[in-house]
């Protein structure tokens, strides 16, 4: 921050800098230093533009990495452009109106434009948000540094007038960004959902009023009256079937507005809830999942993007003034004499506005296709009917709002070391394990990736709106949260056999049932020769795959333990555990490790030293093997139960993860995770709502 706003004081020192260089090139640099710090400035707002939206869909890491750069770099070096601007004007006499500097002058506010960001990045974590008051302060001393470019450089030419309405757009496009950080900051974002002050009735009247019925001999008793909740609180009224999603559209943006409570750790009204429950309660898993992917879309414009401006009124004023002042600017510029200035300054003016106006029209053709819009749309019968087939002419493709893809992490593989799912080549030369980097980087190298298919969201939903019918009552649903396997056991009857494997802390539960779906897996495939992996079974390697690579790459998306250092301990003694045995292959090795004698459990050999669960994960796997062989439990029902498990592992997970987790990962693809957990919220399996019988008022009865 020091640095930012001392830059344009202290420049002048830092060009000692390149005395190493040789004199050509110093003078060559001298020449075009602020042509082109200006035109990487405006390159890195192409970038963010054009990819800033991007990592509400995608998980790629290099797509990440350029997004994190440019954001970065942008305002470093449009800053510094305005530091370079504002030395050469110390530099320059200010009785002698050189027009070539006036001309570069001209750019000030075009910097401006560039730090006040597109519409499609305001923040590249939520942390940016929490410092929008750093923001303010920039803006205040970027326009003071503009703004004294301007004066030194005023000198009645056509040009000083020019940079009148640019600065205007630069600075309502500045002014933007800081007032949607300060929006989307916990405090304010928070702030925002809260209620009017609400004193309730009068009691010193209703006293009043009691104590004159008393002097007048009348008997007076207080009774009660609760208003109950009501079911069915969204409007018919506005047209919801003009195109395909309108419906879906409009329930996503009215859950919205009361669920992003969750997101501010604030309680919901049981009104919400009874409502919540009643339309998802109805609805089929496809319209559940879309529902709550269109809400988090919302979630997501608001907390990394200019959404919450933008799509109001007052941001449409703003973007047409801005807009306005561009397209002035640009044709003023084209029609004035222009001989005087260099031939270089001129042709890249022409390209700061050709890219002020580029930029401009792509921000109206993504505001044009965003959900937002289309909510707009879905409300307005004549205007929908109009604007979405030239909508859908322009992009046919649907939007995509997250990733739609789970990562997987086998803990068999990545103690094998077998060829990694990333960086095969590196493998086969193996090259990559005598790099001494290959320790920290060999989890990221066995990370997989599938998509979440429709059989995965039917299971997960189907699981859930059982649960939530279940409970009658909403205090009842409170208690789903805490189970982790222990209801489905119960309900299956092999408590008995199976409880200890979910009554252990949570990451050692995932741990033992991650190891043992493998073991069951391979233990399958062996003794059955034409072994075809039935839904169940894919179901429960997705979620269980699913599940370690949140312990391993996300803990903090899981509730408090020692999962870490659970898996390096379980990993360790069971890379001992197959070079002793030479293993080699996902069959050799889980065979290996069912044939190990676990009638003693491990801890009692063992003691408590080592934190490993890999041969726990033995005896959990023999005994769900037993259920086909004493129970008479056919192959089908085995895996049916464990990816019953999996699902409510899956649940309880969703359910202990901070908000503020859920929402940095909606910048990065977002995650099955923090799906689950608004589709257990809109159910009612959650405990973020107050329990009561309605809203009582007292009456007093006169008899």
């Amino acid at each position: 921050m020091l640095v930012t706003i001392l830059s344009s004081f202290t420049f002048a020192k830092q060009r000692n800098l390149v005395e190493i260089f040789p004199e050509s090139l110093r003078i060559l640099w001298s020449l075009w230093e602020i042509r082109v710090t200006v035109l990487v400035s405006l390159i890195l707002q192409g970038i963010l533009i054009l990819l800033g939206n991007r990592r509400k869909h995608s998980t790629r890491n290099w797509l990440r990495f350029i997004l994190w750069l440019a954001y970065l770099s942008a305002d470093w070096v449009a800053t510094l452009s305005l530091s370079l601007l504002s030395s050469n004007s110390i530099d320059h006499d200010a009785n002698s109106k050189d027009l070539d500097y006036i001309i570069i002058a001209f750019w000030a506010p075009f910097l401006l434009l560039h730090l006040g960001g597109p519409d499609t990045i305001t923040a590249s974590s939520l942390e940016d948000n929490e410092l929008w008051w750093r923001h303010f302060l920039v803006l205040l001393v970027q326009v003071a540094v503009a703004f004294y470019i301007f004066l030194r450089a005023w000198g009645g030419y056509a040009l000083n007038f020019l940079a009148i309405p640019m600065f205007v757009a630069g600075i309502i496009k500045f002014g933007e960004r800081t007032w949607v950080l300060r929006s989307a900051s916990s405090d304010n974002f928070r702030e925002s959902m809260l209620p009017p002050p609400d004193p309730g009735p009068n009691y010193a009247r209703y006293m009043n009023e009691f104590r004159s019925k008393e002097s007048e001999g009348f008997k007076v008793e207080l009774g009660r009256v609760i208003e109950t909740p009501k079911v069915g609180y969204y409007s018919h009224t506005a047209p919801r079937n003009i195109f395909p999603n309108a419906a879906n559209l409009q329930d996503a943006h009215l859950f919205f507005n009361i669920f992003k409570a969750l997101f501010a750790d604030l309680i919901l009204n049981i009104h919400d809830i009874v409502n919540s429950r009643s339309f998802f309660q109805s609805r089929s898993y496809g319209e559940a999942f879309k529902v709550i992917e269109i809400e988090l879309g919302f979630l997501y414009d608001v907390f990394y993007t200019k959404a919450v401006l933008v799509y109001s009124v007052r941001g449409a004023i703003f973007r047409a003034v801005s807009s306005v002042c561009i397209t002035f600017v640009s044709v003023f510029f084209w029609l004035i004499e222009k001989k005087a200035y260099s031939k270089e300054n001129v042709i890249l003016t022409y390209v700061l506005l050709a890219g002020a106006i580029i930029l401009e029209i792509y921000a109206v053709f993504l505001l044009f296709l965003s959900d937002w819009t289309m909510l707009w749309l879905s409300k307005k019968r004549r205007a929908g009917k109009l604007f979405y087939p030239a909508i859908k002419s322009v992009s046919s493709a649907e939007n995509k709002r997250w990733s739609n893809v789970i990562s997987q992490q086998n803990l068999i593989r990545f103690c094998l070391e077998d060829t990694p799912v990333k960086c095969s080549i590196l493998q086969k030369v193996q090259i990559y394990k005598k790099l001494k980097i290959y320790k920290k980087l060999k989890k990221h190298l066995y990370i997989g990736s599938k998509d979440v298919y429709q059989e995965l969201k039917e299971l997960i939903f189907d699981q859930l709106l059982k649960k939530s019918r279940t409970a009658p009552e909403l205090k009842d649903c409170k208690k789903l949260c805490t189970h982790r396997g222990a209801w489905i056991l119960e309900s299956e009857k092999c408590h008995d056999k199976l409880g200890w494997s979910i009554e252990e802390e949570f990451d050692q539960s995932l741990l033992l049932w991650h190891i043992a779906t493998d073991l069951c897996y391979y233990s399958d495939m062996k003794r059955t020769p034409n072994f075809v992996e039935d839904q169940s079974c894919k179901d429960s390697k997705s979620i269980s795959e699913y599940m370690l690579y949140l312990l391993v790459m996300c803990p903090s998306m899981l509730p408090n333990g020692i999962g870490q250092i659970r898996f390096q301990d379980t990993c360790a003694e069971a890379i001992e555990f197959f070079e002793e045995r030479k293993c080699k292959g996902d069959k050799k090795a889980s065979k290996a490790l069912l044939e190990v004698s676990t009638e003693i459990p491990p801890a009692e050999i063992k003691g408590d030293r080592s934190k490993s669960v890999l041969f726990d994960a033995c005896r959990l796997a023999k005994t769900l093997q037993l259920l086909e062989t004493e129970e008479k439990w056919e192959n089908k029902k085995k895996w049916k139960l464990i990816s019953h498990v999996w699902v409510e592992m899956l649940s309880y997970a969703a359910s202990h993860c901070p908000w503020n987790q859920h929402a940095r990962q909606l910048r990065r693809g977002g995650e099955l995770l923090t799906h689950v957990w608004l589709l257990m919220a809109h159910l009612g399996i959650t405990e973020q709502f107050q329990i009561s019988k309605g809203h009582a008022r007292a009456k007093w009865i006169v008899q």
